[in-house]
């Protein structure tokens, strides 16, 4: 959880600082400013999105620090809807390839955290 939430922080700084970086990661092409028609808001959508990746990051971090048990469980549905939506995206070609890691990373972090709970509590279970 906290590495999740440290890598969600680091990339949301990174969107603020230089979103042109964070849209070729994911494989939109970063279009100069005088190139971009004037009802284009993508830095602006950018800006907030990242904004929201910035705090998500603190909540996860902070949610692992204080080991909020709860919290980790409310994330498995939620990360598993993201990567539904967000594969479906790349499947209507409304979202390049390159963009399959977000949601694969998304699926990954839920299996991974529903497995480490369910772990925990057999183990709880059987002591």
């Amino acid at each position: 959880m906290f590495i999740f939430g440290f890598l969600a922080f680091v990339l949301g700084v990174l969107g603020l600082k230089d979103h042109k970086t964070l849209l070729k990661q994911m494989g939109f092409t970063a279009v100069p400013p005088q190139e971009r028609a004037d009802h284009d808001y993508t830095p602006v959508f950018v800006m907030t999105s990242s904004m929201a990746s910035t705090n998500m990051g603190i909540y996860y971090m902070l949610a692992a620090l204080l080991n909020v048990r709860q919290f980790f469980t409310w994330t498995v549905p939620f990360r598993v809807v993201t990567f539904v939506v967000f594969t479906t995206a790349v499947l209507k070609k409304q979202a390049p390839l390159k963009f399959i890691t977000v949601p694969l990373w998304e699926l990954t972090g839920a299996l991974l955290t529903g497995w480490a709970l369910w772990a925990e509590r057999n183990q709880d279970n059987s002591q």
